[in-house]
């Protein structure tokens, strides 16, 4: 498994391995990743390739610190948009369409790199109790909303870790493979509308 040599500390390391990272993802974007090499990469970040090779043994590693960066980044956008919505408790309609746009906002701001680290980003023990973790970190942000709406049911964490991953797969699905005859907007709308009547079936 090929991944990142170190992890920046300083300040001015962070910058260059963003800028390393910026610049792969472009090129995986635009090239692909068969066709981009880590002298194109170090070339369109500004660095030489030795200094490339400090953070990260070959092009896998890229792709691994990309799917970190992007899990990283997602997650915070999805805490700070949890932690918004218990400051504000709106209704239940607004709580769920903004939790799942949240969601499909992450999906549908580079789809082609979504698909990219879906498809071909490797897959770590590490990584994936990290994802764990958060889904349950986000599932007690969950709770707390279907409580105070009274829709919980009878399994108030259950329900809200069911509704996360599914909400996800929906998501993901409807990025990633469109349904035909409906664009990626008016499916995610689906989603919501869908999840919207199935908890408000819950009411108490």
């Amino acid at each position: 498994m090929s991944t990142p040599r170190k992890t920046p500390r300083q300040q001015r390391s962070e910058f260059t391995f963003d800028a390393i990272l910026d610049a792969a993802a472009r090129l995986f974007q635009q090239h692909g990743y068969a066709a981009t090499t880590t002298n194109k990469v170090a070339e369109l970040a500004g660095v030489s390739i030795g200094t490339l090779y400090h953070y990260v043994p070959n092009k896998d590693a890229l792709l691994y610190a990309l799917t970190e960066r992007h899990l990283r980044d997602g997650a915070q956008h999805l805490l700070a948009e949890a932690a918004q919505l218990r400051n504000e408790q709106p209704p239940l309609a607004d709580t769920v369409r903004r939790l799942i746009t949240a969601v499909a906002r992450l999906h549908t701001a580079a789809p082609h790199m979504h698909r990219l680290l879906y498809e071909q980003a490797p897959r770590t023990p590490a990584g994936t109790a990290r994802l764990r973790q958060f889904e349950q970190l986000l599932a007690g942000e969950v709770v707390f909303h279907l409580s105070r709406l009274g829709v919980a049911g009878a399994d108030p964490a259950l329900t809200a870790l069911l509704l996360i991953q599914a909400v996800e797969a929906q998501i993901h699905g409807v990025v990633l493979e469109p349904i035909d005859g409906h664009t990626i907007e008016s499916s995610v709308e689906a989603v919501i509308e869908f999840w919207t009547r199935a908890l408000a079936a819950q009411a108490t």
